[in-house]
């Protein structure tokens, strides 16, 4: 059975070495330099993995220049992004500690806007915009995080220790189980994760399909998942702050960046 998602494909060696490379030295200043990781850091990190999905759109609908498209791919993108992230983290930590957060979200803003703009724009010229079904996922992706969280709260108080950045783990895990949900009983579209796939299919054998699709169990397995990962990593941000921030953070962008890549492919294909 295949693991790796439907696409996956290295870069040619030029530009998988440069990415290495690029890395490897941004990653060996951060150990040497340190910079605090706080909430607010880890938070800030959201706007770059909203940008790696849209990168990503735009490499699928073929709309990149030749020169960078090899950067956007699966896994390609999450490496270019990654040093360029974690490249701004650093110097936003070398020029203003204080302002870490807001230097480092700022510029991962920016940095989004107009690559949103873009894969928006491609929509438009090719008359394929439709914005209602991202913004109806945006919705019900909220109130089914915002339910998550109430009753992980509810029932395991402790994990309000995880902070903002436990609730954005729920939050990008809602989005990508409802979007993917959506798009596969409404939208006509496929799943490209073998394993996520394996859900849908058995959700789709049971006497239920007819009546509610084959999306919600996915939605239930994601979000499930997801409260007791951030559970279980909260004895971890008490006893070793960093580290737990940091696997929390991973566990959000494993969530936010496919369903934000949903949302906005849905949008203009």
């Amino acid at each position: 059975m295949a693991v790796l998602p439907e696409g996956f494909a290295l870069p040619p060696l030029p530009y998988l070495f440069a990415l290495l490379v690029a890395l490897g030295v941004v990653g060996a200043l951060l150990v040497r330099r340190r910079p605090p990781v706080t909430d607010g850091v880890v938070l800030a990190f959201a706007p770059w993995m909203v940008l790696g999905s849209a990168l990503h759109v735009l490499y699928v609908v073929d709309a990149l220049p030749s020169a960078v498209r090899p950067l956007a791919g699966t896994p390609a993108v999450y490496l270019s992004v990654a040093v360029v992230a974690a490249a701004t983290w650093l110097g936003s930590a070398t020029l203003a500690t204080g302002e870490t957060p807001r230097l480092l979200g700022g510029v991962g803003l920016v940095a989004l806007v107009p690559v949103v703009a873009a894969v928006l724009g491609v929509g438009a010229g090719r008359r394929s915009l439709r914005l209602l079904p991202s913004l109806a996922i945006l919705f019900l992706s909220a109130v089914a995080a915002a339910a998550t969280w109430a009753l992980l709260r509810r029932r395991y108080p402790d994990v309000t220790l995880t902070g903002r950045v436990g609730a954005l783990a729920v939050a990008g895990h809602a989005l990508d189980g409802v979007s993917t949900a959506v798009g596969i009983d409404l939208l006509g579209f496929g799943e490209r994760t073998p394993l996520s796939a394996l859900i849908i299919e058995f959700a789709a054998s049971l006497p239920t399909a007819s009546l509610i699709g084959s999306g919600w169990l996915f939605v239930l397995v994601k979000l499930a998942v997801a409260a007791v990962v951030v559970a279980a990593l909260t004895d971890m941000v008490r006893e070793d702050p960093t580290q737990g921030r940091l696997l929390l953070g991973f566990v959000a962008a494993v969530g936010l960046g496919p369903g934000a890549h949903n949302v906005l492919l849905f949008a203009v294909a």
